[in-house]
């Protein structure tokens, strides 16, 4: 895998709306926390260009990341905003350029397809980290600063991760390269060009929100029957938001537990990235990791993520 070039502070990062339109009050907020963070966000016209739900043609979306990665004097990509419409760009992007510019890419929920093309496509390390809307633009109350900055500007492992509220499904410890994303997304992807399909190994890193626990019975019961699920070493989930049922039983966690309660390696639930009720962490796909189960669960980075 390739790594980018760890950020450091002044470095210039390019905004890029790949996927849903959003509020000018979100873009700004998320602007001055990347200012605050001691970079210089930057972004042209295009970026707030509408087409029904999408930010603008899937041509000029495009181009935005093309003209990021051109530009030398641009360290790094961060997405306004999720939602949907990634999957659109996939055909006009392109990975030998993508490899040329090796610059770390961030987003989650809807990104997750483009999580996949670089990792999986381009075989570049890319970050499963906040986008502007929802996230930077809330400050501390919408991501974990701390994992943030070990990610994209520490150029040594992030170690161990054991955030508050992880639970341990199944027992055990297994490495592998950190992969996945959104559950929906990945599964959306299948039969395309741009299909999910992750070495032997792997430890698949899952996210969801406001999918009610028979959709993710559902979800599971297609990734097993894919194979997917039998390729990876282990199981991290993350906090589930909104997933559980109106009356609250079933929760999604304990369909999850059912679900993978015959899975050979460790499974932990409850990690706060991508879409959380807790400031998200920022996680680095295509990297070495150690998942452990057990009375002390936890995510261990094992490789540096940037160089």
């Amino acid at each position: 895998m390739r790594k980018p070039r760890a950020l450091s502070p002044g470095d210039r990062l390019a905004v890029v709306a790949p996927a849903s339109p959003f509020t000018r009050e979100e873009f700004d907020r998320g602007l001055d926390e990347i200012r605050r963070l001691g970079f210089e966000p930057v972004y042209d016209g295009s970026v707030f260009a509408r087409q029904r739900y999408v930010a603008g043609p899937a041509e000029l979306r495009a181009g935005a990341i093309h003209a990021a990665w051109r530009d030398q004097s641009i360290a790094g990509l961060v997405s306004a905003r999720g939602g949907y419409g990634s999957a659109q760009v996939l055909p006009l992007l392109d990975c030998d350029e993508a490899r040329r510019a090796c610059k770390p890419f961030v987003g989650y929920s809807d990104l997750t397809s483009l999580l996949t093309f670089l990792t999986l496509g381009c075989d570049l390390v890319a970050f499963h980290g906040p986008m502007l809307a929802g996230r930077l633009g809330r400050g501390g109350e919408g991501y974990d600063l701390d994992s943030f900055v070990r990610a994209l500007c520490r150029p040594e492992p992030m170690g161990e991760l054991a955030p508050p509220g992880l639970e341990s499904i199944r027992p055990g410890e297994a490495r592998g390269p950190l992969l996945g994303g959104t559950l929906t997304q990945l599964l959306a992807s299948l039969g395309t060009p741009f299909a999910f399909d992750p070495p032997p190994g792997y430890v698949l890193f899952l996210d969801e929100v406001g999918e009610r626990p028979y959709r993710l019975d559902r979800m599971v019961t297609q990734l097993r029957q894919t194979g997917l699920l039998a390729r990876a070493s282990a199981v991290v989930i993350g906090e589930l938001p909104k997933c559980d049922e109106p009356s609250g039983d079933p929760t999604a966690r304990a369909v999850m537990a059912e679900l993978l309660a015959d899975f050979p390696g460790p499974v932990v639930i409850g990690f706060p990235s991508g879409h959380t009720v807790t400031p998200a962490m920022t996680l680095p796909f295509g990297v070495k990791a150690r998942a452990i189960g057990g009375p002390q669960p936890r995510l261990v980075i094992e490789e540096a993520a940037v160089g």
